[in-house]
């Protein structure tokens, strides 16, 4: 990584348990997809989970009956990570160089972390670790734009934080960063549309979790999300808030065969705004 996305990838570690609090998760259907593009039941598949964070994804696994092992980089994700789920193995490391031995899993995943990692390495990596037919599986939440409300609260924070509006979607910058992938690999897409109902404070400490505003400082955050709270108000008054995603998902096949395909990686990392 970067300096500069490695200080924001970093910047998670501060807010662990906001982030565990007040993440969205996926909704069943997410994995139903997993399971459809790969071909094969998660029960007994032995998964790795990139970027485990606090665990919101690799629980989900679990519960599907997966063999998971997780890697995490940060010291507060991966202690909270060990409060939530004590009883998954959880190594330290990166996409970029995994802890793991060749052809290991049938399954890599990344939820919300992919972006965060050089493609010219764990791009290498994750077909290392792949036995042969494996799959590494992609997926992002992203904000219905479709949305009104959502598509205005994007618009204020892009002009609280000085961005451009379509820096926040996720989708534009994930096809860019699987771009290799597309042309090496058996590569399928799906994408799943969800909600969830939650009380406002819930909303804006989820905001709040979001790397650009880890990194902007605690005032200016704060000065956000007060403002925020007035307008979301006026749209839900009673205080409840439905948040609306679609969940991006991306699946890569390494083939059967014992050769490892040249990905042809050379479009660098993906350093734009992330979750």
């Amino acid at each position: 990584m970067t300096s500069a996305p490695s200080h924001r990838a970093h910047s998670f570690n501060a807010a662990a348990a906001q982030y565990a609090a007040n993440r969205p998760s996926y909704p069943p259907a997410l994995l139903d997809s997993v399971e459809r593009l790969t071909g094969r039941r998660l029960a007994g598949a032995r998964v790795v989970d990139v970027g485990a964070g606090t665990g919101i994804a690799t629980a989900l696994l679990v519960e599907r009956g997966a063999d998971v092992v997780a890697v995490e980089p940060g010291d507060g994700m991966a202690e909270q990570f060990r409060r939530t789920l004590a009883h998954v193995p959880v190594v330290r490391g990166d996409g970029n160089a995994l802890p793991l031995a060749d052809g290991t899993a049938d399954l890599i995943t990344y939820a919300q972390a992919w972006h965060w990692t050089d493609q010219e390495r764990s791009v290498p990596e994750a077909l290392r670790v792949l036995r042969p037919g494996g799959a590494l599986a992609l997926w992002w939440n992203i904000t219905d734009p479709d949305t009104p409300w959502l598509a205005a609260q994007s618009a204020r924070i892009a002009r609280h934080l000085g961005m451009d509006d379509g820096a926040r979607h996720t989708a534009d910058r994930t096809r860019h960063s699987v771009g290799a992938l597309t042309t090496a690999l058996d590569f399928r897409r799906d994408q799943v549309r969800w909600s969830r109902r939650v009380p406002l404070d819930t909303h804006l400490a989820n905001i709040g979790t979001h790397s650009a505003f880890l990194v902007i400082g605690a005032e200016r955050t704060a000065e956000f999300v007060a403002q925020e709270r007035a307008e979301l108000l006026k749209v839900f008054p009673d205080g409840v808030v439905e948040e609306s995603y679609v969940v991006d998902l991306l699946v890569a096949i390494r083939p059967a065969s014992d050769a490892t395909p040249d990905t042809g990686t050379g479009t660098g990392s993906d350093t734009g705004s992330a979750s």
